[in-house]
């Protein structure tokens, strides 16, 4: 009589690699950004909130923003094919389904609005949720194929987190809440078409209209330094409103100096590697800029 081997049956156990690639989708280095000026506007706001509950709020801000991630690179998935700086991410390596993608893009979105709306307020909420419908509509359906401002305009959606955090503490919207906003308004396009400059072909490949494939490399460079002088200027404002004191004038000054100096350098020397050392540098300055202000406030306020 043969004896019959029974059937076993496998644990199930949590594939780790699906869930990094999900993470993946969220653009963690965009999300690392977004939780540090989404904080920033939490701290500096001038009314306090409990601990756990803006930890909740920030929670939800970062969330938001990487399920808007998720969406881009959802309806993105062609030209990220195509693309050298981008083949690599979850949907065209297929880690991850299209479908799986959008599915868990609008599910987390529609999270995030709803945890920030109660934990903190409905402002908040409609902010968070008007920032995922900009950046994954507006900026990655309508502007990024169509208009070489793509980013100027875009840009918006990765400028509101020290709003919507300013926002949940606050419950309104006010000059200095706007001016954070305007810090990361105005760097995004120096930030971007500096990087721009170094993938030009994969932008044209792609059929992007960037500024550098539209108008070239020349006036992208120009348009730089254009930026760039508003964009520090905007940096000075918040000791010119009484936001901010001497600390952070002497931080935004020597940080912004410098950013100007890298522009300039790019402006009379046009190589891939000037662009990349200002591309760099413009990601260490904003930090540098709302480390600057958290400092400054705690300075003033004893803490350190």
């Amino acid at each position: 009589m043969v004896k019959m081997d029974t059937p076993t049956r496998e644990t199930p156990s949590l594939n780790f690699t699906a869930v990094y690639s999900f993470f993946l989708l969220m653009k963690p280095r965009v999300m690392s950004l977004v939780i540090f000026t989404g904080f920033s506007g939490i701290y500096l706001a001038p009314s306090g909130s409990h601990p756990l509950l803006a930890f909740i709020s920030l929670l939800a801000i970062a969330a938001g923003a990487g399920a808007s991630g998720a969406i881009n690179q959802w309806y993105d998935r062609d030209i990220d094919l195509i693309m050298t700086r981008t083949r690599e991410r979850p949907i065209p390596s297929k880690q991850v389904q299209p479908a799986e993608a959008l599915a868990f893009g609008v599910t987390v979105s529609v999270l995030s609005v709803l945890i920030l709306s109660l934990s903190a307020n409905l402002l908040s909420g409609a902010l968070l949720a008007f920032t995922i419908i900009f950046y994954g509509l507006i900026y990655t359906v309508w502007l990024k194929r169509i208009t070489p401002q793509n980013i100027v305009i875009g840009g918006a959606a990765g400028a509101f987190p020290p709003i919507i955090g300013w926002a949940a503490v606050s419950g309104n919207v006010s000059l200095e809440a706007i001016i954070l906003f305007g810090l990361i308004f105005f760097w995004t396009p120096p930030h971007f078409w500096a990087l721009s400059l170094v993938n030009i072909c994969d932008y044209k490949k792609a059929d992007i209209p960037m500024l550098p494939v539209i108008y070239g490399a020349d006036e992208t460079r120009r348009q730089i330094m254009v930026y760039s002088i508003i964009m520090v200027f905007v940096s000075l404002l918040p000791c010119l409103v009484g936001m901010s004191h001497i600390f952070y004038g002497f931080i935004a000054g020597c940080s912004g100096a410098l950013f100007l100096i890298f522009s300039v350098q790019l402006l009379k020397h046009q190589d891939d590697k000037r662009a990349i050392s200002l591309f760099r540098y413009s990601i260490i300055y904003l930090f540098i800029l709302f480390l600057g202000l958290i400092c400054d406030k705690a300075i003033q306020e004893n803490i350190i």
